[in-house]
């Protein structure tokens, strides 16, 4: 009987002793493909770095004045075509949820950016609220 529990003992720690052996070899697996990842991360992160210096003497080069107001015409016909491009979008969008052919488009007369005039004085009870200067918004 004594020997039968000193042999389980034994055939216990050799168990216990392999499974410790594997988890080690497990983690060192792990440990090596963190490794590379983190090598790889860090060549990436070089590369974007890179890209960044490319950028600023680029900038530099140019001599960009920030300063200087910018053409509002052009950014409004910009934000003109933005919008009428996101309506075509949407309609498709629409049309393709309601499963239906596009017919021809339609487009709803949508009001084109501008300078808003001064806001109006807020009476009381608006404290919070503030008009939107676009119609149906």
């Amino acid at each position: 009987m004594v020997k039968k529990a000193v042999k389980n003992q034994e055939v216990s720690k050799v168990s216990s002793n392999k499974g410790l052996v594997e988890n080690f070899v497990s983690l060192q697996k792990v440990m090596t493909n963190l490794s590379v990842r983190f090598d790889e991360l860090s060549n990436q992160i070089s590369k974007l770095l890179e890209l960044f210096e490319l950028s600023a003497a680029a900038l530099a080069k140019k001599d960009i004045n920030f300063t200087k107001p910018m053409d509002e015409d052009k950014i409004i016909n910009k934000l003109n075509n933005i919008l009428e491009q996101n309506k075509i979008i949407a309609r498709g969008m629409a049309l393709m949820g309601e499963g239906r052919e596009p017919e021809k488009i339609i487009q709803p007369a949508m009001p084109q950016f501008r300078q808003s005039p001064a806001p109006s004085p807020i009476t009381k009870g608006e404290e919070r609220y503030q008009k939107s200067p676009f119609k149906g918004f």
